[in-house]
């Protein structure tokens, strides 16, 4: 698929200096933008879209964990004393 991008001078040399200076193409420069940018907006739907259904279960059985619960299971992460998840309740 041929895409075409019409971007202002000021941005056009702003990606010419940076592709110099890493010594790749200005295309390789906005792929690598597009790539990544991509990636983060999909990585944040994905993030939206678990928080809805994290929400609909929520609302469907009532299980959970509280603030405190879940903070004190942290804090054993990565201690001697690390316990695994504790069990959801209504």
């Amino acid at each position: 698929m041929a895409t075409s991008l019409k971007i202002d001078d000021t941005l056009k040399d702003r990606v010419q200096q940076l592709a110099s200076q890493r010594r790749r193409s200005p295309h390789w420069i906005m792929l690598e933008a597009i790539r990544e940018y991509v990636e983060r907006e999909e990585a944040r739907e994905r993030f939206k879209q678990e928080a809805m259904d994290a929400w609909a279960a929520y609302q469907e059985n009532g299980r959970h964990l509280t603030g405190e619960e879940a903070q004190a299971w942290l804090n054993t992460w990565g201690t001697e004393d690390e316990t695994t998840a504790p069990e959801c309740h209504e």
